[in-house]
């Protein structure tokens, strides 16, 4: 298992044919898309306005991304570490949420 600076585990193994796999890669394989669809907006000189509003839907994509993955976190990660006795976990997902909410 991966660990980070401080010795903590920082990796989960994700069920490739799983929900939770499949929905966050739709989700990312859409922003991919919509980051292509800005770039070429950019190299078409369209209109700024235009390729403000599409930024901005890439935004509230990534936002989606982020909530779906925090839940999932919250859901298998935390709850699991916090019965195996690890509540450091409370802690990272507390400097976690800080860090999001910027």
């Amino acid at each position: 298992m991966k660990k980070n600076k401080c010795g903590c585990e920082q990796m989960k193994v994700r069920d490739k044919n799983g929900t939770e796999y499949k929905k966050l890669l739709s989700r990312l394989n859409r922003v991919e898309g919509q980051v292509r669809g800005v770039k070429k907006m950019l190299e078409e000189d369209r209109y700024c306005i235009d390729i403000l509003i599409q930024v901005s839907a890439i935004t509230s994509a990534l936002n989606a991304f982020n909530k779906e993955l925090l839940t999932e976190h919250i859901e298998s990660c935390v709850v699991n570490d916090i019965r195996a006795g690890k509540e450091t976990k409370v802690d990272e997902l507390c400097t976690t949420l800080r860090k999001l909410m910027k």
